[in-house]
């Protein structure tokens, strides 16, 4: 290969993982997985290959919007991001993507993800997909999250989506079901934000968003950590008491709780930095595991 061919090669290749960077993979991740949770939850028995395909389908089409959504958080946010540590990589934030790139590349996954999920899927999940898109990109990012310290709490609707979205992909409906598992993740958002903002107060400060440590004090936002712990312990239960899942779910459930809960409370005796960021890498394990408890327990009862 020639030198010129060499770095036309090279600078291709970086510029789309900064265009992956957007979507925000690991979140991203996350997101498809509570979907799929919700698909096979709503599929009796194991699923057909009509459903596999099914699935396969709408976890593309999320995926694609969902990646739209973080690729418009990043670019409305790139004066923030550039402000704080643990943003300021994003391709965004460092200018090495313009705004046109970002706002194209995100309205085109939007298109592709939506086409998707209207002709493969139904268009109750295309619409519903596409709130959560507006919900999180629009209200919450441009709305919610400059004005409010219970930005949070209230544009937690959208990151509690997934699992109704996954639940109407195979249903064409949204269940009881489905309503039981968007309030577990409702409840999470809080204090799984709240924690990471309680040891990035100077961040968020410096970036002038009014997050609840920022606004109320550390004190303020340890309590609220604990009483949305106690809250959620309580809503992780039901699945159990609604008859969804069965007692290999509810042991677990309360074990993850109770870890959850014993760091909150630990976090509002004494705070600590490292007991934040403790707590606040507890919650990601509390909903991942709570969530594969969920799937595990449906194919075992």
């Amino acid at each position: 290969m020639s030198a010129p061919a060499s770095v036309h090669s090279s600078h291709t290749a970086n510029v789309m993982r900064q265009f992956y960077a957007l979507t925000k993979p690991r979140v991203v991740q996350l997101i498809v997985f509570c979907a799929l949770i919700g698909m096979v939850l709503a599929v009796p028995g194991v699923p057909g290959w009509a459903d596999l395909q099914q699935a396969v389908l709408a976890c593309i089409g999320i995926w694609l919007v969902a990646g739209a959504a973080a690729a418009f958080n990043c670019l409305v946010e790139k004066g923030i991001d550039a402000k704080m540590k643990r943003t300021a990589w994003r391709p965004t934030a460092r200018g090495e993507l313009s705004d046109r790139q970002a706002l194209i590349f995100s309205i085109a996954l939007c298109a592709l993800g939506s086409a998707i999920l209207w002709f493969a899927v139904n268009p109750l999940t295309m619409w519903l997909t596409f709130a959560t898109f507006v919900g999180y990109a629009v209200i919450y990012t441009v709305i919610l999250k400059p004005l409010t310290p219970q930005n949070i709490v209230i544009g937690g609707a959208s990151g509690a989506m997934p699992p109704v979205l996954g639940w109407a992909a195979m249903t064409g409906e949204v269940s009881p079901e489905a309503l039981i598992l968007f309030l577990i993740i409702f409840l999470w958002t809080p204090p799984h934000f709240w924690a990471l903002a309680l040891y990035r107060v100077e961040d968020y400060r410096k970036a002038g968003l009014p997050m609840l440590p920022v606004t109320h004090g550390n004190e303020f936002t340890r309590l609220h950590v604990l009483l949305y712990t106690l809250i959620l312990f309580a809503a992780c239960l039901m699945p159990f008491i609604y008859g969804m899942s069965g007692w290999l779910y509810l042991v677990v459930a309360f074990g993850v709780s109770i870890g959850f809960t014993g760091y909150a409370f630990a976090l509002w005796r004494n705070y600590s930095d490292a007991l934040a960021r403790k707590t606040f890498r507890f919650s990601l394990i509390h909903l991942s595991v709570l969530f594969a408890a969920l799937l595990v327990d449906h194919y075992l009862r």
